[in-house]
């Protein structure tokens, strides 16, 4: 069974550096994406997934800093390097506040970066599969994600991937918000017009399998998300 290569979106307007950077990753067994500024960077990072982003800082159009907090809006959790040659301490500070793993100045060894971002992936890999493994007890419901299953006064029914999908993310937010971009994100690939509305559609079907338990409701957060809560 062929494994699925891991996908980098690299954001680097240096077009020798990138394209070298580009043919060594795939070398080492990467699918990757090179944008030349940050507006492309951004595009393709709303449009595909990926599973690691290396933006240089210095870009045409968005920098590299901006960029990283449209992403993070997104998808606070995608590992995100940052590719600089500003060595200075503030611009270091700056890209460790916006949420970067890493901050790698330039010049760089390549094969140093290579094993940099397989331990960052192994490490969201096996995060991963402990997430996954976890079960909820959302007040008198019981969540096995792992099975898609939903259990309640001893009726267990089993959830569409997409269900179960949804309801994952809303229980790793407990009583905080699910930010509606990153759950189109993650589950639909894209924050289309069409895609919210197919969102929509699955909330409303988690609101019918949670029903009999009145502490227990998803509330919209007009023009923000989704909170599962559960009252007190």
């Amino acid at each position: 069974m062929e494994t699925t290569k891991a996908r980098i979106l690299l954001c680097e307007d240096d077009t020798n550096l990138g394209s070298v950077l580009k043919n060594y990753l795939e070398l080492n067994d990467f699918d990757v994406v090179l944008e030349r500024d940050g507006r492309l960077g951004l595009a393709a990072f709303q449009r595909e997934k990926f599973d690691i982003c290396l933006l240089d800082v210095m870009m045409p159009n968005m920098d590299g800093f901006k960029l990283a907090e449209e992403i993070r809006d997104v998808d606070p959790d995608i590992p995100l390097f940052f590719l600089s040659a500003k060595t200075m301490k503030e611009d270091v500070i700056q890209g460790y506040k916006l949420g970067a793993d890493d901050y790698i100045t330039k010049p760089f060894d390549s094969e140093v970066l290579l094993l940099k971002i397989q331990a960052m992936l192994k490490r969201n890999e096996e995060q991963n599969r402990e997430t996954q493994n976890r079960e909820y007890t959302l007040s008198t419901y019981h969540f096995n994600p792992k099975l898609r299953q939903l259990s309640h006064n001893d009726i267990t029914q089993t959830l569409s991937p997409k269900e179960n999908d949804l309801l994952r993310l809303l229980a790793e937010h407990l009583n905080d918000l699910l930010p509606r971009e990153q759950a189109l994100k993650k589950i639909w690939g894209s924050d289309t017009y069409f895609n919210g509305r197919s969102m929509d559609v699955y909330i409303a079907k988690l609101r019918k399998y949670l029903k009999d338990d009145p502490n227990l409701e998803i509330v919209n957060i007009h023009g923000n998300g989704f909170r599962l809560v559960v009252k007190s």
